[in-house]
């Protein structure tokens, strides 16, 4: 474990919680995405990745394994105390309304929960 003396950021949780995942469940490793939609980005870049399909608002991390009546674990990575924007509301109901299942995680430990409790 690192020694943390300044608060975690956002990727810095999201990256924690990726490599518990690979080490917790090897064989779905491949699974479990990121979608690279935040970020500083030049203008061309954004258009370009709007132009290629980009939705803003989309979860950070998507498992894309069916369980529980559920097509899929959408993610969303916050700093402790951290919102979602507008986007990223809409995003989620849309989201659920094809049985995803979707959930915000603030932490390394609410991630695996979310994903302990998703796939067993």
């Amino acid at each position: 474990m690192r020694k943390q003396t300044t608060p975690l950021s956002e990727s810095q949780i999201q990256h924690d919680c990726v490599q518990w995942f690979r080490l917790q469940y090897p064989f779905l490793a491949l699974m479990l995405f990121t979608v690279p939609n935040g970020g500083k980005r030049d203008a061309k870049t954004g258009a370009r990745m709007k132009y290629e399909g980009a939705i803003s608002g989309v979860s950070d991390l998507i498992l894309l394994i069916p369980k529980k009546g559920y097509a899929s674990l959408c993610i969303e990575m916050k700093k402790p105390k951290g919102t979602q924007s507008e986007n990223q509301k809409k995003w989620q109901r849309e989201a659920e309304k094809y049985r995803n299942k979707y959930v915000v995680c603030h932490s390394l430990q609410e991630f695996m929960n979310e994903v302990n409790t998703y796939l067993r």
